[in-house]
């Protein structure tokens, strides 16, 4: 990918314990540093927490914001050390509540649009790439995402070429991974508007604003999608005064959890600004995503991980199966719906460090 060479898949499951033996879990994105975001909840988060109502969402994570993320607090890495944590207070609320989670956050049970995506679909020959696209459309999917931000030539010829293959009728998204430079976007953003691409997502690094929004005056007919890697509403709030990024990608396991993905998709609803929620790594994960995105009057796309090789998607049971229309549904039971055994940790302990590294 444009960010790499995957070596290995990291994950961070949270539980979280009432005294009343109510227990939740969530997901925290490993940020590259799986071992520094784990030290993070133990030694800074959890001892801010622990006697704390478990049900107050947005009191834990307003104290978590004002010891944490707004003064000394490693910004990033502590907004997806809080975002477990939160995800698994909710998975409480709903337990305790006995309700699925999208029936908690106000929403129902929505066939909600996917796209085949996940760690897939990746830098290889045009006719390689083409019939692994056709194998998800033949499962379903009637959207999916490629990989760009290799050589200039070989992602336009991908893209016309996996165009040609499938035909009109199927969504292609574009993700660059912050590969390219604003010459790149340049030259690729027209062939883009030419096959009717989706979106392309993340051309550049999350801070280069600049790169952004003159990004935007290339082509009006392509939308620039980000957000997987900006944290808490604060920095979607920098997002939206750029103007330029069409398509609003927060990840629950990053930018804050649930209680701010809410905010951030409350937020983008004044401008009529899409959700498609970026979701990576377990069925913790997707499930919430998919709770979430019910509960969600502009959401979008769910992002369906269909990674060859990824035993975290599966490992507490399927937590998505796509349909006929190309469309999926959130668990049905109490909380988050999964049911998480732990014997399965035994099986993938932590091997710290990053889970890719950059291809030279």
């Amino acid at each position: 990918m444009g960010v790499g060479s995957t070596l290995k898949r990291d994950t961070i499951i949270v539980r979280v314990e009432t005294s009343e033996g109510i227990t939740g879990y969530g997901e925290a994105h490993p940020g590259r540093s799986p071992g520094a975001i784990v030290s993070l909840i133990h030694s800074t988060l959890a001892p801010l927490l622990i006697g704390m109502n478990a049900t107050d969402c947005v009191g834990a994570w307003q104290r978590v914001h004002r010891m944490q993320l707004s003064s000394h607090g490693l910004g990033a890495g502590a907004a997806m050390a809080l975002s477990g944590i939160d995800m698994a207070l909710w998975d409480i609320r709903g337990k305790m509540a006995n309700m699925p989670l999208y029936e908690l956050l106000g929403g129902s049970l929505r066939r909600i649009p996917a796209y085949a995506g996940g760690i897939a679909l990746g830098y290889q020959a045009k006719e390689s790439l083409a019939e692994e696209a056709k194998g998800y459309v033949e499962k379903g999917y009637s959207a999916l995402k490629l990989r760009v931000g290799d050589t200039i030539r070989s992602d336009i010829e991908r893209l016309t070429y996996v165009r040609t293959v499938l035909g009109d009728h199927i969504d292609i998204l574009a993700d660059a991974n912050t590969a390219y430079t604003i010459a790149d976007a340049r030259r690729v953003l027209p062939v883009l508007a030419e096959i009717k691409a989706g979106w392309l997502e993340e051309p550049f690094a999350c801070n280069d604003f600049a790169s952004y929004r003159e990004a935007g005056k290339i082509t009006p007919l392509v939308p620039i999608a980000a957000g997987e890697n900006h944290y808490t509403r604060f920095e979607f709030a920098l997002l939206q005064e750029a103007g330029v990024v069409q398509v609003w990608q927060p990840d629950l396991s990053k930018c804050g959890g649930i209680t701010e993905g809410l905010r951030i998709a409350a937020m983008a609803s004044a401008w009529r600004i899409p959700i498609h929620a970026h979701s990576s790594a377990t069925g913790l994960n997707h499930a919430a995503t998919l709770h979430f995105l019910s509960a969600t009057e502009n959401s979008g796309y769910f992002e369906a991980c269909v990674s060859r090789f990824n035993p975290f998607r599966d490992m507490f049971g399927s937590t998505f199966d796509i349909g006929p229309d190309g469309c999926v549904e959130p668990p049905k039971a109490p909380g988050i719906g999964v049911e998480v055994d732990e014997s399965i940790f035994d099986k993938y302990p932590l091997i710290d460090g990053p889970g890719y590294v950059v291809k030279f």
